[in-house]
């Protein structure tokens, strides 16, 4: 503590991120800290003077020693209580996983040789409490495995306040409907909440975002990266209206200027909201837009209400001034029996082709070894298969199949698929054909 002999206590399961820290929060209500409202705590390694704040939405008085060290530009939590109380935002990790000009006597190491050093230092000072266990939970790569570290990037965000209010108050009004209507709730619960939409992606594929950063020629230590030029960036329809705004901007000549395309590209859920009229030839006013463009009824799936349904309603009001359909009707999720929603990586896809024409249990792990899944993942969806189709998937037809997904409906949101029910209706149709056989017999002048 400044200016006192004082120390206050703090733990952390990531070390190395104590070089971003800018506060120390404690509780309002904490007796142990009370003398401690409105003062200052010294960094051990790079003297940086960090004020202690009052949080009772993050502290948790009976939780550790009921002091959390904050790094707003490394933890999403601690991001929050920094934008609360106007705290400095220190990037201490580049994008390589090795800590940056930050990190005082740390820079270059890689954040767990870093983490290492960083306890053998605070040992040095007399300032290592001790280690023991903590269950948490951590962010994995479903690529590389990889432990995901949080850190705050420049991205591109788009304001939505205006396009949700709009949206909710089309379902207000009932110039939009969503059927069943129960999931008027839902819609109501995101675009009441809305925050502002990230767009950007580091993605290899989709819409490149069609901003150009602009510098001259020979000018030095104007990065992109750095939010103090944001300013720089120009938004245009194609290169050459980027350089007009550019020659604006920068108040010189073409050929004096620099532009670099922002590698990023849209978000899917943004590229798939201009669906509804971007296929119709907008922006221009076309005959096919002003023949189909607005729709009417979107069928879809109920899990996908806001990431899709959301932005297209949001986007076609903000773009076209029109709702692109007036009618919304969300389907029941198709799941397995256990209730699972289908993924390959659990081997639990049922193809509805394969109920139709069985199939049997070698030609599905064989599918299974065709595909791109990592072999953890192939291991476990056969292990998943042999269990769930033992000896295969039996033909039922695709009277069977219509049968069993129309009986399901009536349970209310999920179908979750049992191939043994769908057996049983296949037992059923067939009892059903051979009933009508029967009756056929004594009909002589039936007309079908």
């Amino acid at each position: 503590v400044e200016d006192s002999s004082e120390q206050l206590i703090v733990a952390t399961t990531r070390l190395e991120t104590m070089l971003g820290d800018t506060a120390v929060a404690i509780h309002p209500e904490d007796e142990r800290y009370k003398h401690l409202h409105g003062k200052f705590v010294i960094h051990p390694f790079n003297g940086r003077r960090i004020p202690i704040v009052c949080d009772e939405k993050l502290v948790d008085m009976s939780f550790g020693t009921g002091a959390v060290k904050i790094t707003p530009a490394h933890d999403p939590n601690d991001y929050e209580c920094g934008k609360r109380h106007n705290l400095e935002f220190i990037t201490i990790l580049g994008p390589d996983g090795s800590i940056n000009h930050n990190g005082s006597q740390f820079e270059g190491m890689m954040r767990y040789d870093a983490r290492i050093a960083v306890e053998e230092a605070l040992k040095e000072k007399g300032l290592y409490k001790g280690k023991e266990p903590n269950k948490m939970r951590l962010g994995l790569c479903s690529r590389s495995g990889d432990i995901l570290e949080p850190m705050i990037t420049p991205q591109w965000y788009v304001n939505c306040d205006g396009m949700a209010k709009r949206s909710t108050d089309a379902v207000r009004k009932g110039e939009l409907k969503i059927l069943p209507a129960e999931h008027e709730k839902t819609w109501f619960q995101w675009l009441d909440n809305i925050r502002d939409w990230c767009v950007s992606r580091q993605l290899w594929w989709g819409h490149q975002i069609p901003a150009w950063f602009a510098t001259k020629k020979g000018e030095e230590g104007v990065l992109k990266t750095d939010m103090k030029n944001n300013d720089r960036w120009v938004v245009a329809r194609n290169e050459e209206d980027a350089f007009a705004k550019a020659v604006n901007l920068l108040g010189c000549s073409k050929d004096e200027i620099i532009l670099e395309r922002d590698e990023d590209v849209l978000d899917t859920w943004f590229s798939s909201g201009l669906f509804p009229f971007s296929v119709m030839g907008w922006p221009d006013n076309t005959n096919d837009f002003k023949a189909f463009y607005p729709t009417s009824l979107l069928e879809t799936g109920l899990d996908i209400l806001f990431f899709w349904v959301a932005r297209m309603v949001m986007m076609g009001l903000q773009l076209t001034d029109t709702l692109p359909f007036h009618t919304v009707y969300l389907h029941a999720m198709v799941r397995d029996k256990d209730g699972r929603k289908m993924s390959k990586s659990l081997g639990n896809v049922i193809d509805p082709l394969e109920v139709i024409n069985g199939c049997t249990l070698e030609t599905l792990l064989a599918k299974l070894d065709a595909g791109n899944l990592p072999a953890k993942e192939i291991a476990r969806a056969k292990k998943d298969q042999q269990a769930d189709f033992p000896d295969g998937i039996p033909e039922c037809g695709s009277d069977a199949l219509r049968f069993g997904l129309l009986a399901y409906t009536v349970q209310g949101r999920d179908v979750n698929l049992d191939m043994k029910r769908v057996v049983g209706y296949r037992m059923f149709c067939n009892k059903l054909w051979n009933a009508t056989r029967f009756a056929l017999q004594f009909v002589s002048d039936f007309q079908p």
